[in-house]
């Protein structure tokens, strides 16, 4: 199984617009998909992580049958590739409001070789102590295990998205719903990108899972953001890993050896709690 980890930079294109940073990452879509069973994209990638107050405007409406101005260059991208694409995740704006009475999510959004929704995931836990993510959107109340269309020998996915990764108790509630792997787009600021690194090889080691994980690169809304997406194995080692700056990750992982490794160390059989 081949993955690509698209690390994308918003650069000078901080200032694009909605339908030109779908674009330009379409285009980004369609070079590196041919030849790779997944594609993963970074979390708010088109309306910015941290840019909070373009949220409403940026904004995307994913009910219906046509897919939003931010994801509909990616479906055309990705279909005849043979890839499954994780578009990351965008500003989601709700017709109804949520429990807490807002209209907008951070939501994850899984297309098919064709192009077709097959998983969606709002942020469960949101970024920002009382500000940003938890001022403006709702919280996700699901928990999202999704068996991938493709290849054939593809390990089932558990759904989660930056600040997430934090709260080890969500990745192993998906272990018990069967996950083998952990796909997190991220939009994880530079200051702490340390502490990122090692949670991405901790949730692998702990649940013996492969972790894919997209993080953004560059700079936007004052922040510089941290780079190091990575994939790691379910023995906690990186397979691969990015700088800083924009950039592919091209890697081929066994899907075999979540099972050899739980079968040789079998250390989930022994939880007590």
């Amino acid at each position: 199984m081949r993955i690509a980890v698209v690390q994308l930079s918003y650069g000078e294109g901080a200032d694009e617009s909605v339908a030109e940073r779908a674009a330009r990452v379409a285009d980004l879509v369609r070079e590196h998909a041919p030849g790779h069973d997944l594609v993963v994209l970074p979390e708010l990638w088109s309306a910015g992580g941290f840019a909070v107050s373009e949220w409403e405007e940026r904004s995307q409406s994913l009910e219906g049958p046509d897919l939003p101005e931010a994801l509909a260059p990616l479906r055309e991208a990705v279909r005849g590739t043979g890839a499954v694409l994780h578009t990351g995740s965008v500003v989601e704006r709700t017709a109804e409001p949520g429990p807490e009475g807002r209209h907008l999510r951070n939501t994850s959004v899984v297309l098919d070789p064709e192009g077709e929704v097959v998983a969606t995931y709002p942020k469960i836990h949101r970024f920002g102590f009382g500000g940003g993510e938890p001022r403006l959107m709702e919280a996700g109340g699901n928990l999202v295990v999704t068996d991938l269309p493709a290849p054939a020998d593809a390990l089932t996915v558990g759904l989660s998205t930056c600040y997430d990764l934090r709260f080890p108790e969500l990745y192993r509630a998906q272990v018990d719903l069967g996950a083998q792997m952990f796909v997190v787009p991220a939009a994880w600021p530079a200051p702490r990108v340390e502490a990122w690194r090692l949670l991405l090889r901790a949730r692998a080691i702990e649940d013996q899972c492969f972790v894919v994980a997209c993080n953004t690169a560059g700079e936007h809304a004052g922040i510089r953001m941290g780079g190091f997406s990575a994939v790691v194995d379910p023995w906690g080692t990186v397979l691969a890993e990015a700088g800083t700056g924009q950039e592919v990750l091209s890697v081929e992982i066994d899907p075999g050896q979540v099972d050899r490794a739980r079968t040789d160390f079998p250390v989930l059989g022994d939880r007590r709690l």
